[in-house]
């Protein structure tokens, strides 16, 4: 065989390898989307057509008032059916939760790799720590801290417990991250004259958005998904989407309507699937910034 049609040989395996892998990993994909799928055809249709029909059957008309009971259309004073009010619930309690955690676990981070002190690695190993109890062995202490507080049954409250869960793996996330900083530029700093939150806010922040853009993701879907601490620790004007959305899908009055469970499912879903879509790629490349030292 010629050193010619060796390459082209070796070129058409190639291209034959190439589209094999593709095809597995579009295999892989319409089976990792189908549950989703199923989801938004089932919220399409009306109920007698979700009993007459088959999970992946088009629907014959497009009916959209699923989503309109979902979200909650017929509200009268502040009773909604649906489940929008609860939805800005979990903004009220995601957006400062993460804000917070995030600059408590950067400020951590910071202090634990370029400000050593004594007793620094055994307060971040106080903190690997943390990062492995369970959720349900800090309940009991934890609702009794919330009443000694005042904030029981309140978004503060959940607030509150989500940033003493979360500041440990943002600190775990900065102080990784921080590591690959050198320790000369925070010693030149201090030389100029520079103090803790100075080198802090103009020099370690500015190389900080990869692994704060991981901590905003991880912490925001970890917050949003969240279920357990939602149902211990909210009232029933106060509770997140999650416990919303589990009231909605055991609820229900004569026929089970499965379009609006589906429908409220996915709506309780966008706004994680959202952070994903538009930053995921940050996410991956955050997580590996500090994987390799200088």
């Amino acid at each position: 065989m010629s050193k010619t049609s060796t390459g082209r040989q070796t070129t058409w395996v190639e291209k034959a390898l190439r589209a094999a892998l593709y095809a597995v990993l579009i295999i892989m994909a319409a089976v990792y989307l189908m549950p989703f799928l199923v989801m938004l055809l089932t919220s399409l249709k009306d109920v007698e057509e979700i009993r007459t029909g088959t999970l992946l059957s088009l629907p014959s008309t497009l009916d959209l008032s699923a989503w309109g009971k979902a979200w909650g259309e017929a509200c009268t004073g502040n009773n909604c059916g649906g489940i929008s009010p609860y939805f800005l619930n979990s903004f009220q309690i995601v957006i400062p939760a993460v804000l917070i955690s995030t600059l408590l676990g950067a400020i951590n981070g910071y202090v634990i790799s370029l400000w050593k002190f004594r007793g620094s690695d055994l307060f971040f190993a106080a903190l690997l720590v943390g990062c492995f109890i369970p959720f349900q062995v800090i309940l009991l202490p934890m609702a009794r801290t919330l009443g000694w507080l005042g904030i029981a049954n309140t978004t503060t409250g959940l607030v509150f417990v989500h940033v003493v869960y979360g500041v440990a793996f943002t600190t775990l996330f900065f102080r990784n991250f921080y590591q690959a900083i050198p320790g000369e530029l925070v010693k030149a700093a201090r030389l100029d004259g520079a103090g803790f939150f100075t080198i802090f806010y103009r020099i370690i922040l500015p190389l900080s958005t990869p692994i704060i853009v991981v901590t905003v993701i991880w912490q925001f879907t970890q917050i949003w998904n969240d279920f357990l601490f939602g149902v211990a620790f909210s009232g029933f004007d106060t509770q997140p989407v999650t416990v919303a959305l589990n009231n909605l899908v055991n609820t229900s009055f004569g026929g089970k309507e499965y379009n609006v469970d589906m429908a409220a499912a996915i709506i309780a879903a966008l706004p994680t699937l959202a952070v994903y879509v538009l930053a995921g790629k940050y996410f991956v490349r955050g997580l590996t910034a500090g994987a390799v030292k200088g």
